[in-house]
């Protein structure tokens, strides 16, 4: 009995925690856009246009225009002049690449960069991300003109390896990084598409 009611519970955790954790992501976001900007309009802005919401409002309204004006070439020769100011001071240099490498491999920009692949290992099949395919930005010692840089995830774990691999031990997966990354994190348990399972059929 009591080992039924346990594994319900546990059931009940699974399906209403990735729920709460998601909105309460979302809440976390808006109520922090909305104290930062809001305190900014309840500055410029009389008591009565101002209403709760708005800085929310005004900050997605920023973030849009932000991304339409990077489709500028001249924005983005500006923006990159700042990031190189960046780059060069002590410590914000180090966080900010650090960010700023995160994000990027991310953008839907990058058509091949994190890029999922099969790494083959001892008779065994990993999932893993090429995270860098040209020599010329890898250090000095690791430059090699037939391997490419891979991270491989953790299952459970917010973390991985980067090694550099042979282009002969790995394959094209036919998955999106959404799914290998969601497949990787949680083991294989989530499952995958059908178009997914094809691919690893066909493997």
């Amino acid at each position: 009995m009591f080992k039924s009611i346990g594994k319900t519970l546990l059931t009940g955790f699974i399906t209403v925690l990735p729920i709460i954790l998601t909105i309460y992501l979302l809440y976390w976001l808006a109520v922090t856009s909305e104290q930062v900007m809001g305190t900014a309009l309840r500055w410029l802005l009389p008591k009565v246009v101002y209403f709760p919401g708005l800085g929310t409002l005004v900050g997605l309204v920023a973030v849009f225009l932000v991304g339409l004006l990077m489709k500028a070439v001249l924005v983005r020769q500006l923006f990159s002049f700042g990031e190189q100011i960046l780059y060069h001071l002590p410590i914000i240099k180090t966080v900010y690449r650090a960010i700023r490498d995160m994000f990027d491999f991310f953008s839907p920009k990058k058509e091949n960069f994190g890029r999922v692949v099969i790494v083959k290992f001892n008779n065994m099949e990993i999932i893993g991300f090429i995270t860098q395919e040209d020599p010329e930005r890898l250090p000095e010692s690791f430059r090699n003109s037939d391997s490419v840089l891979v991270y491989i995830p953790m299952s459970y774990m917010i973390g991985g390896f980067t090694l550099l691999i042979p282009k002969q031990d790995i394959k094209p997966c036919q998955m999106s990084m959404d799914e290998a990354m969601r497949f990787a994190l949680t083991a294989g348990i989530t499952g995958k598409s059908d178009n997914t399972q094809k691919g690893l059929r066909n493997r």
